[in-house]
């Protein structure tokens, strides 16, 4: 649920999310609560998701993750952005635990519609490797 990810490094993330007419998460013309909280994820989620992938000598992407969110540590939402208006979403690792094949992570985010902040919330995360041999 991003249209674009102008930044991203190990720590912190920020996606711009246009939202079509088209788009799963509207009611009456709004995004709902669950497609901010959606957004949000999937924006932090790139934090993390990142180091389970790499380029090979033909520069295409290889590996894959899955994210959860494993708790909803603190959400507050204050306005519903409409159709046709954009989004910006800030996230930030606040902290992570790694195992051979999954990651447990803290993480928070901010989500603006211009310069109006909109949403504030704080997740925790289980990140895990796809591999070929793994099952969903």
């Amino acid at each position: 649920m991003a249209s674009n990810m102008p930044y991203l490094d190990a720590e912190s993330v920020e996606t711009k999310f246009y939202i079509e007419p088209d788009c799963i998460f509207l009611k009456d013309n709004f995004l709902t609560e669950a497609g901010l909280i959606e957004n949000a994820a999937q924006s932090c989620g790139a934090i993390v998701a990142q180091s389970y992938a790499h380029r090979n000598e033909n520069d295409e992407v290889i590996g894959r993750s899955i994210g959860f969110i494993s708790a909803i540590k603190k959400i507050t939402i204050t306005d519903l952005p409409r159709v046709h208006e954009e989004i910006t979403t800030k996230g930030k690792l606040l902290t992570r635990y790694d195992d051979e094949n999954f990651s447990l992570c803290t993480m928070e985010s901010n989500t603006f519609r211009n310069d109006e902040l909109i949403v504030a919330c704080t997740f925790n995360f289980l990140i895990q490797a796809i591999n070929s041999s793994t099952s969903i």
